[in-house]
């Protein structure tokens, strides 16, 4: 343990503390700093094979396929069983609770204690289904679903609108399946604190299989990648769109004025996370509701005060999709990849971070949260994503920025300036009713709020499972993770979209793995729950 603490010593100590520096260009040379590592890890992460003459990115195809893969395996479980999953968040079940005593997670050891003999059997977790849901949500309902949006359609043209809309779809499956076994291996300790997530799946999951190694290495390689990603595309992308649209929308220059609003940013963070999944729970449920509100209102109001424009804005969609203009690289398969890429990043399905955050939820049926889950890309990218993708395709029917054109993440705009992610997004709102944007403002440091606390909790829950649990190891973390906040906000556009993009697929390798090998487990915990709901309907039937 003492040599863990000096490992987490050094590490604090050799970053340096950026938000307290005022000279001026210290944004510009944070993100000279950062650029080489940023772009050198998107190419290793999107290294591509050849197929029928196209470069497709490997991470990719993994992920589109093993989708696929799983919505057939287990009856197209997204759409059948969708009104179950409402209904589950609804508490429509919540009496199979109480009425069965089956427990269907692994009993495991900690501290030399079994978790079953410690734990209250009332007790099997630490927030409810809702809150586990807003909370998951929260991390992915983000500015992925504003900026990433517009960065999609920028280089891949409307056409990517579609591919992202049924990676989407798929990707429910796959979050059904990481979020059932994300509850199924978790660990309960003394005091009811739960550590779960794709970590403990790969390693106890593993293990049951016969390749212990294997687990161990998988989920050492996760809790890493993880602890990567929670810097990158769940914190610094969210302060650093933030912060582009604060600055964009009031007008705000300076050399170290995006390192401000980072500090900012890390101070109201700070102040929640010090309590936990509880205390970000109590947050999220209150902040997502009125954030995805505020956003669907808003964008429902743009789409119907410009209703005419509507069926050309989709059947451009579509049309797109399978035969874009000349300007977009790479063709079809362009299209496509920019698609399932920028969905990706948006719904983390396939990445196995929300699991982490579903295995905190009280339930004793592992499938019931699996079901909540599902619905997370269908709210991510289905609905939020959608009415994005409508309102700037919408604003560029008139040729406002050129699709292809992309320079640093930017689009080339009609007037030959560059603007790009939030921005973009933020100009489409204005477009069409003019002012829109500054509710934009508000909506999008709500997203980057939310996410931030989301992927705090991730981040932690990666780092204890590699250096203890301990308080030391929170506080090294926390520190850490509030400095990126700071980081996120004065580096460009360009290097964070190619750190963050690239953290994120890579958790898909480790854990896509693993639900290839324990997608058998998810088919008896979800026969478990299909089985108890059937016995309380014939209860209450009879009675």
């Amino acid at each position: 343990m003492f040599f863990k603490q000096k490992i987490l010593y050094v590490l604090c100590i050799s970053f340096p503390i950026v938000g307290q520096a005022q000279t001026v260009g210290l944004d510009e040379q944070i993100n000279n700093a950062f650029m080489p590592f940023a772009t050198w890890w998107e190419g290793f992460i999107l290294s591509t094979i050849n197929i029928g003459g196209y470069q497709i990115p490997l991470v990719l195809l993994l992920l589109v396929l093993g989708a696929i893969f799983f919505t057939i395996y287990f009856g197209f479980v997204n759409i059948k069983h969708f009104p179950t999953a409402i209904q589950v968040v609804r508490g429509k079940y919540d009496e199979i609770e109480t009425q069965n005593p089956i427990v269907t997670t692994n009993v495991h050891e900690i501290e030399g204690d079994l978790v079953d003999t410690i734990k209250d059997e009332s007790h099997h977790g630490e927030v409810n289904h809702f809150q586990a849901l807003a909370t998951a949500v929260s991390g992915t309902v983000g500015l992925g679903n504003i900026a990433m949006v517009a960065v999609a359609i920028s280089i891949g043209g409307p056409g990517a609108t579609f591919w992202m809309i049924i990676a989407g779809l798929f990707g429910m499956s796959t979050k059904f399946v990481e979020c059932t076994l994300g509850v199924k291996y978790r660990d309960i300790d003394k005091e009811g604190n739960v550590f779960g997530g794709p970590m403990y799946y790969l390693s106890r999951g593993l293990k049951e299989k016969g390749f212990v190694k294997l687990g161990k290495i998988l989920a050492a390689i996760f809790a890493l990648l993880c602890v990567g990603a929670s810097f990158g595309g769940g914190n610094a992308f969210q302060t650093n769109q933030a912060a582009a649209q604060i600055i964009s929308r009031f007008g705000l220059e300076g050399g170290s004025t995006g390192s401000m609003i980072g500090v900012i940013f890390a101070i109201l963070v700070g102040i929640v996370i010090i309590g936990g999944i509880k205390r970000i729970a109590k947050v999220t449920e209150k902040v997502v509701p009125f954030m995805a509100i505020l956003y669907v209102a808003a964008a429902l109001f743009i789409i119907f005060s410009n209703f005419s424009f509507v069926d050309d804005a989709i059947g451009l969609i579509f049309r797109e999709a399978f035969t874009p203009r000349a300007t977009i690289t790479g063709g079809f398969i362009g299209v496509m990849i920019q698609g399932f890429r920028r969905a990706a990043f948006s719904n983390e399905a396939g990445a196995g971070s929300a699991a982490i955050a579903h295995a905190a939820v009280n339930t004793k049926y592992a499938a019931s949260e699996g079901l909540v889950g599902l619905l997370e890309p269908f709210i991510d990218t289905v609905v939020i994503c959608s009415m994005t993708a409508i309102i700037i395709v919408m604003f560029n029917m008139d040729g406002a920025f050129v699709y292809g054109d992309v320079i640093n993440g930017q689009a080339l705009m009609a007037d030959g300036s560059r603007v790009g992610g939030v921005n973009l997004t933020s100009l489409a709102f204005d477009n069409a009713i003019p002012g829109s944007s500054y509710v934009l403002v508000i909506a999008v440091c709500l997203f980057a709020f939310s996410t931030i606390l989301s992927w705090s909790y991730y981040g932690l829950q990666s780092w204890k499972y590699l250096f203890g649990r301990g308080r030391f190891t929170d506080l090294s973390f926390k520190i850490l993770f509030l400095i990126f906040t700071v980081l996120g906000a004065a580096i460009t556009l360009d290097a964070v979209i190619k750190f963050s993009d690239a953290m994120i697929l890579a958790l898909v390798f480790p854990n896509m793995i693993g639900l290839l090998f324990l997608f058998p487990k998810v088919r008896q915990e979800f026969a478990r729950f299909i089985d108890a709901i059937k016995v309380s309907k014939f209860h209450k039937a009879i009675n």
